[in-house]
């Protein structure tokens, strides 16, 4: 089975266009300046491994967070590789991965070498379930991994009072020449499923469907609600996000997006991924998806100057985007 995009237009590039995309590539990396790294602290492990409690978010770096809610480890998208094909890793990561609290969930949001790396997958400790898209499940079993759900689009999985429902984007997947959309992709929208009002609640694994209609909105106290948008074009689908959940922080890619002529159908740029933000009707923005490698064009420091352009234009409140450094952890209820 093939997978495809809801706007099946919106497909990836030609292996004529790939062509011209690294040829201009060649010519115009030589000009980029590589100085500025994302800033980085000291982990604080201690906290990390003891809070079964507090929800907190800490950002590993690129797409990986450690997500603590609802007394659940929840890991998105593990790289902790130190080099991605040619690419060295332009800053380590936030937490080293021998240091993290065990892991109860991870999420993966598609197949791509960075945003599932079996290298850091296996290393993470504790008795780690995956969430995974359709189609990818049996590839990790060959892998060695047994505790997996896997979910279609707009399915959900509810683990230890945690509801994980995978959302729609925009993008492709591939590992090998001959698995190209063999398994989906996508983003989850994680919160607590006592929250939840138009479905029913169910025990650790539980499939279902989610529905459209009202936001849900949380109860006092809860966990909030989270939207890890994986990695995206801009679509029309981040409104039907926003309106089917009422999401508090969301995750948003703000990197690999340049050239646009080439990037545009499978990345965001700053600029869409602030409109989309806007869309989904979350209260804070966590940008990710850029400073740890050199997927595209842009550097880590024009992905930053853009979006904070953006967000000025927008006239958006400056404590709505929250840049983490790589290892801080941020305590949700604080």
């Amino acid at each position: 089975m093939r997978y495809e995009n809801l706007y099946p237009a919106a497909t990836v590039k030609t292996f004529k266009e790939l062509r011209k995309w690294r040829q201009e590539r060649a010519r115009k990396m030589k000009a980029k300046d590589y100085s500025f790294t994302i800033p980085s602290v000291p982990p604080d492990i201690a906290y990390l491994k003891g809070n079964f409690r507090e929800p907190s978010l800490t950002w590993v770096g690129h797409s990986t967070f450690l997500l603590q809610h609802s007394g659940l480890n929840i890991v998105t998208d593990p790289v902790w590789a130190g080099q991605l094909a040619m690419q060295r890793r332009l800053s380590p990561p936030g937490i080293p991965v021998e240091a993290m609290p065990p892991v109860d969930v991870v999420l993966i949001s598609h197949s791509h070498y960075d945003h599932l790396h079996i290298g850091s997958l296996r290393q993470l400790s504790g008795g780690k379930t995956l969430i995974v898209p359709a189609g990818l499940a049996d590839k990790l079993r060959r892998k060695g991994f047994s505790s997996i759900i896997e979910l279609n689009w707009w399915e959900a999985a509810t683990i230890g009072g945690v509801r994980f429902t995978f959302v729609p984007s925009q993008h492709w997947t591939r590992r090998t020449p001959f698995d190209m959309n063999r398994s989906h992709w996508g983003g989850y929208i994680i919160e607590s499923a006592r929250k939840m009002t138009g479905l029913n609640g169910g025990g650790a694994g539980e499939r279902e469907h989610a529905q459209s209609g009202e936001r849900v909105r949380p109860a006092a106290g809860l966990s909030p609600t989270v939207y890890f948008a994986g990695d995206s074009g801009y679509f029309d689908g981040f409104r039907t996000i926003g309106e089917r959940f009422a999401i508090d922080l969301a995750l948003m890619p703000i990197g690999a997006y340049e050239p646009e002529w080439f990037m545009s159908p499978q990345h965001v740029t700053p600029e869409e991924a602030l409109r989309a933000f806007l869309e989904t009707g979350a209260r804070w923005f966590v940008p990710m998806h850029y400073g740890s490698f050199r997927l595209a064009d842009d550097t880590p420091r024009e992905a930053l100057d853009r979006l904070e352009a953006g967000r000025a234009k927008l006239g958006l409140a400056p404590e709505r985007i929250i840049l983490l450094p790589h290892g801080e952890t941020w305590r949700l209820n604080g």
